[in-house]
């Protein structure tokens, strides 16, 4: 049994979920819930009455605290994640690195999305020597990274980890990186590439709220100032199509970048409204496969956001976002197990496993 885990949801912390893991003959983790589990579930779903139920827009699913729906996941899928998870634990540096600490981070959350934590399960090992290269990498400033953009994909992987698996040492480095993002933030609410206020970009702010978000959501206490400037950035960003620009003083909207827009206003909780109406219609547009999604130079960091937007929204946008991005992220992996693409195979086959198994709903950043 493993202790507590703290659910947040919209903005209150639900402590008594009690889940308890339990290893099948496959070697995988199924989540068990206690009779409070249940309650709690009831509650969420409509089975009882509960106040703030009424916020969920209309349509969309309460996805993390349910199991994979019907064909989500299929046996044909499974073969092509664990060939991928096997190719990215054999390339794992003998220090625990994939790269820098932003990529290692993501290998890190893709271990975590297979359902081992730090030290236990079928890539435990992995996820703890990715969480020890990490730790033993972050400076004294609390800068988890070479720059910003890996900085907030690390403390995201610091932060799911110390949900899963609290630890002192952990906790202590996660405190440091979360600082550090609240005193990067610039006037305008946004962050850019060095850990100075002075410039900002929706890109950087985007991984930056994500961290913010997972942070809190695992007891870290983050500025409600900080959070909430950086929300007017983001939404200050939107174009009227729905997606949004990549600074404040430019215009015109791109697929990659709008995909993180979308996803961090639902991490924001906002779940409803014009925002989120014209983002996921945006997105719709951008379906994986096709058009500006399968051309452009940033399609695994693009459908990395994408998916996770179209999962928060639930219902029909789902339904037709998940096949797609699950076939074109199976046509475009290697016969090895990996992908290729972008920052290196490390990145690319770390983003492709954390979509691939968004359905899976093991990290807490993925539950309402």
């Amino acid at each position: 049994m493993i202790k507590p885990r703290k659910i947040l949801f919209r903005h209150s912390i639900i402590d008594d979920w009690n889940l308890i893991r339990s290893r099948s003959r496959s070697g995988s983790f199924v989540i068990r819930h206690s009779l409070r589990t249940v309650l709690a579930l009831a509650l969420l779903t409509g089975g009882l009455s509960l106040s703030a139920q009424a916020e969920l827009p209309s349509g969309t699913s309460t996805l993390g605290g349910t199991g994979p729906l019907k064909d989500e996941i299929n046996a044909d899928l499974q073969e092509h994640v664990n060939k991928g998870l096997k190719w990215l634990a054999q390339n794992q540096g003998e220090d625990g690195n994939f790269g820098d600490g932003g990529i290692t981070g993501l290998a890190g959350l893709a271990f975590l999305a297979s359902g081992s934590t730090p030290g236990e399960g079928p890539y435990g090992k992995n996820a703890a020597r990715a969480l020890d290269y990490v730790l033993k990498n972050c400076q004294e400033s609390g800068m988890a990274s070479q720059e910003m953009y890996g900085h907030g994909f690390a403390t995201l992987f610091l932060a799911e980890a110390y949900g899963m698996a609290p630890r002192d040492d952990v906790k202590e480095r996660l405190q440091k990186a979360v600082r550090l993002i609240e005193h990067a933030q610039n006037p305008q609410g946004g962050w850019r590439y060095q850990p100075v206020p002075i410039d900002a970009d929706t890109s950087v702010t985007i991984a930056q709220v994500m961290a913010l978000r997972a942070a809190r959501n695992a007891g870290i206490k983050v500025q409600k100032l900080v959070i909430d400037k950086a929300i007017d950035y983001v939404k200050k960003a939107q174009e009227p199509d729905g997606g949004f620009r990549y600074t404040l003083d430019s215009a015109g909207s791109a697929f990659p970048r709008s995909a993180g827009g979308v996803a961090v206003l639902y991490y924001s909780g906002i779940y409803q409204g014009n925002e989120i109406n014209a983002g996921i219609k945006y997105l719709q547009q951008h379906l994986p496969g096709k058009g500006e999604n399968i051309a452009t130079g940033h399609f695994f960091y693009g459908n990395y956001y994408g998916t996770q937007a179209n999962f928060m929204a639930g219902g029909a946008a789902w339904k037709l976002w998940w096949p797609a991005v699950r076939e074109a992220l199976i046509k475009r992996q290697g016969t090895d197990g990996s992908w290729n693409g972008e920052a290196s195979a490390q990145y690319a086959t770390s983003m492709a496993l954390i979509i691939l198994q968004i359905p899976n709903r093991y990290l807490p950043i993925l539950q309402k």
